[in-house]
């Protein structure tokens, strides 16, 4: 088997590349790492302007589905601060493929111009990854729908233009029956964010909807079938998103190892050589993903397979890597001597809620049970 790219994919690698060459800055990263919000537009904007996020999603650009894994990666191994932009992206793959034509006309060139930004509103707080538990409720009126409800980590819904919202519209029929999903402005009346800070610095959100108007208009997919288009979604996030972080804490690492000569001890090596293993293999397994996504193929545990496992080996790997920086890996950014200028400690920070995000790796491992390995169900 080949593994190796096309010309065509190279040479848009090197094209992102030279934009974030050109256009990311060390303030900007620093910014994001005080913000919490890792989002820079004008990276956006310019992978927007130069059409690399258009051809990045599956079944709207004209390139080979491997390339929207290839942005992200290269994004993330270049720390940049990319999060708001892939789930742009998530979402504009999502309504190429449910979406209305009004949708897909109207909001996905805004989404792949990098102008504008879109939030996941699907965990509630007495919910968890149980998604078929939500109690944010869609109400159909006279004149369209009225949305009730809360929803927490909500990631980026203060930057945000759009929020893609999972309700509850029907609770007469079966447990995955009766979900409405909406893409509404975040600027609807009725919808409030309050911040959350996490153990990774990153910033979260609560939000609220009260009495939040919608229209037939906002519903993605059909009315009462919002469950098929989170699978929709859900297999674009969990193919690309959480999987590519092994690659810039194992070359960070690896550069400050080398400074201290850390790097000419066996063991130490020996971890670096895990790590290194299993970036390939997240890798692989996450290009599986995107293919699989932009083949027409239904929703399967692909993304799932490569979530489990990406998330869950960056873990053991920054635990690993802290270790054997030995006392400097627990130092954070700005303090004096920490170890790869306090990287080490924020990926072991980090590293925790990427097995959250995205579905738990509990919950996944449920899917990759059940559906994969046809095993019988437990719950």
């Amino acid at each position: 088997m080949d593994f190796t790219f096309s010309p065509e994919v190279e040479a848009f690698r090197s094209e992102i590349r030279e934009i974030i060459a050109a256009t990311l800055t060390d303030d900007a990263v620093e910014e994001a790492h005080r913000s919490g919000t890792n989002l820079f537009p004008p990276l956006a904007k310019a992978f927007g302007a130069a059409g690399i996020l258009e051809r990045a999603v599956p079944g709207i650009g004209s390139g080979d589905p491997v390339e929207m894994w290839m942005l992200s990666s290269e994004a993330d191994r270049a720390g940049a601060p990319f999060d708001g932009t892939a789930m742009a992206l998530v979402v504009a793959g999502m309504l190429g493929i449910v979406g209305s034509d009004d949708q897909r006309k109207r909001i996905v060139p805004a989404l792949l111009s990098g102008e504008q930004t879109v939030c996941f509103g699907f965990t509630e707080p007495d919910g968890g990854s149980d998604l078929a538990a939500i109690k944010t409720k869609a109400t159909r009126t006279d004149d369209g729908w009225v949305v009730n409800g809360a929803k927490m980590w909500t990631t980026m819904a203060h930057v945000a233009d759009w929020v893609v919202l999972l309700t509850r519209s029907d609770s007469s029929g079966s447990r995955y029956k009766g979900f409405t999903m909406f893409l509404l402005s975040m600027k609807s009346p009725g919808i409030t964010v309050d911040p959350v800070w996490t153990l990774s610095t990153e910033r979260s959100n609560a939000t609220f909807y009260d009495d939040v108007h919608a229209t037939d208009a906002d519903i993605v997919g059909e009315a009462g079938e919002g469950w098929n288009a989170l699978g929709v979604m859900l297999g674009f996030e969990r193919g690309m998103a959480n999987t590519g972080f092994l690659v810039p804490m194992l070359r960070r690492f690896a550069a400050w190892a080398a400074q201290t000569g850390l790097i000419t001890d066996p063991i130490v090596r020996e971890t670096m050589a895990q790590v290194a293993i299993d970036a390939q293999v997240a890798e692989l397994l996450t290009q599986r993903t995107v293919w699989m996504a932009a083949s027409g193929a239904p929703p399967g545990t692909e993304g799932s397979i490569a979530k489990v496992f990406a998330t869950e080996a960056y873990q053991h790997g920054a635990r690993k890597l802290q270790a054997a920086a030995g006392p400097e890996g627990l130092l954070g950014f700005h303090q004096p001597g920490a170890a790869a200028d306090g990287w080490i400690d924020h990926d072991v920070r980090h590293a925790v809620p990427q097995t959250l995000q995205g579905g738990t790796s509990e919950i996944n491992r449920n899917n990759i049970a059940e559906r994969h390995l046809r095993l019988p169900r437990i719950r």
